[in-house]
């Protein structure tokens, strides 16, 4: 509980730096986003077929696998957020396919319903579960459509759904009470990287420790800290981190995408209390 309060806070107080233009962009991109993965639902319930095919998936993953997949689904939610605060250095997370959407909006709904009932599915065989979602969903369930629901009953449904699915990609990141390792940086945010002509010598660069020498290009990281291109592309193949002040840049690792956004959001709200 308490956790998921850290959680909220953090995301609204967040959410308080946006402008009104910015609030409606937001809202209207998850209201969208929830409608489609509701659309995705629903056709998952109602067909036979689909529901025992997505179920014999989740079978056959294994529980990192499902953590994996629910980690995916985290980053596509929390990218929105992260995309309005920042246009330019927030890369949108790769396409989900059908296959992997309807997995895990079937895992999210049967955890959800068994925290709500836990013994509501025990006595029953996992072919007979399809009625017993659908009853839960017709009666409990909310379909956030965009309309007739305001901005505020949006957002908190937002901010509920990435509580939860960070919840559990936290306790599945530390079950083996290891750090995450450190990871690259992604391609795009590497080739992304700008030159720039050093008009004033006499700085060095901090991995080699030589002179960044007049009239040389060399690589400015987002954090405008500078370096030789040679001495800066070992770097970040390995770690996704400025070597002077561990500024994050976009990587292609999720869970450490997940937590390079993470941090950003931590240090709005904590720039906002």
């Amino acid at each position: 509980m308490e956790e998921n309060t850290t959680t909220t806070t953090i995301i609204l107080a967040a959410l308080s730096t946006l402008t009104p233009p910015q609030i409606s962009t937001l809202t209207t991109t998850i209201s969208t986003l929830f409608h489609f993965h509701r659309r995705r639902l629903a056709a998952l319930l109602s067909s036979h077929t689909i529901f025992s095919l997505s179920l014999h998936h989740l079978h056959t993953l294994s529980l990192h696998q499902k953590a994996l997949l629910i980690a995916r689904h985290l980053l596509s939610i929390l990218s929105q957020l992260s995309h309005i605060l920042h246009p330019t250095t927030t890369r949108m997370p790769p396409y989900i396919n059908d296959r992997d959407l309807d997995s895990v909006l079937l895992l999210l709904l049967l955890c959800e319903l068994n925290q709500h009932d836990p013994e509501s599915l025990k006595s029953l065989s996992p072919t007979d579960w399809r009625d017993s979602l659908c009853e839960y969903v017709s009666t409990t369930m909310l379909t956030l459509t965009g309309n007739g629901f305001s901005t505020s009953e949006i957002l908190m449904k937002y901010i509920e759904v990435v509580a939860k699915c960070k919840k559990f990609v936290d306790v599945m990141g530390c079950r083996d009470g290891k750090e995450r390792k450190e990871v690259a940086a992604s391609v795009a945010a590497v080739v992304a990287l700008p030159s720039v002509e050093v008009k004033q010598g006499g700085k060095e660069c901090v991995v080699c420790k030589d002179e960044m020498k007049q009239g040389r290009d060399v690589c400015e990281l987002p954090c405008e800290h500078r370096f030789h291109w040679m001495c800066i592309l070992p770097w970040v193949v390995k770690r996704n981190t400025c070597p002077c002040c561990r500024h994050r840049f976009p990587t292609d690792d999720v869970y450490g995408e997940i937590d390079r956004q993470w941090e950003v959001l931590v240090k709005i709200g904590g720039s906002y209390f």
